[in-house]
């Protein structure tokens, strides 16, 4: 047992990603096997990993969640800022803006209008919880976007710890909720068409939960409504911390 834990405190990182995967993988069966697919299993995975940060900040005594754990400590590494932006990088990587011209403006438009109204829906949250500091404000209201756009304008705009946690949460129940009732209302708002997928994609930006949604209303919409949602999050992690702050900085 000696040897192995010396080996764990030797390879923290491969460490931290077979944890990763197996909270990945034990994501996966619980939302086919009990949920049906209807909640993805990413929002599982983030779920969890909000728990076990929690645990590990209680058991290890410290503020880094599972990392303050010595055999974990390669956690902290992999969550760190390289491997974040390496992942936003990552989520973007095949997107082409060739395609997102086919939605034409429509698409275009559905991409601002949608960050600017989950923007708005966040900041307005975050004003009724009692927050006034524009930093906070702006992390809530980015959450609101997207869990990915949280964080990331988060540390961009040196946000707390508890603040992008908080912003995640946001997101993950966006995700849930976007999850859920895109093919409760797919007839509804007339998503039955590549154009709509795309516009569709662009206006809730959560990549995740456009495409689990899509999957249950038709698989053929999935590429389409996933490659704008792509878009909304790289959109989004650009002026989220920029253009949003600094109007919020001035209104506030």
């Amino acid at each position: 047992m000696s040897e192995l834990i010396q080996v764990i405190d030797s390879y923290g990182l491969i460490v931290a990603f077979l944890v990763v995967g197996l909270v990945m993988y034990f994501s996966e069966i619980i939302s086919k096997k009990i949920f049906r697919s209807k909640i993805p299993g990413s929002a599982i995975a983030i779920f969890a990993g909000l728990v076990l940060g929690y645990i590990g900040g209680v058991f290890g005594g410290g503020e880094k969640g599972l990392s303050d754990i010595p055999v974990f400590k390669g956690v902290g590494f992999m969550g760190g800022g390289m491997f974040r932006d390496f992942t936003i990088v990552a989520t973007a990587i095949s997107a082409s803006f060739f395609l997102i011209k086919k939605s034409g403006l429509a698409g275009m438009i559905s991409l601002f209008l949608g960050l600017i109204i989950f923007f708005i829906v966040g900041v307005s949250l975050g004003w009724a919880w009692g927050f006034r500091d524009p930093v906070t404000l702006t992390t809530i209201g980015a959450g609101a976007c997207t869990y990915i756009i949280g964080p990331i304008t988060g540390a961009a705009l040196g946000a707390s710890s508890d603040i992008i946690a908080l912003s995640i949460g946001i997101g993950v129940v966006k995700t849930i909720t976007v999850t859920i009732f895109t093919p409760i209302l797919a007839k509804r708002i007339g998503l039955n068409s590549e154009g709509s997928a795309m516009s569709y994609g662009g206006l809730m930006g959560t990549t995740s939960g456009v495409a689990a949604g899509l999957a249950a209303t038709d698989p053929k919409l999935v590429p389409y409504g996933a490659v704008t949602a792509t878009f909304y999050s790289g959109l989004g992690c650009l002026i989220c911390p920029s253009v949003f702050y600094l109007i919020l900085d001035w209104l506030v």
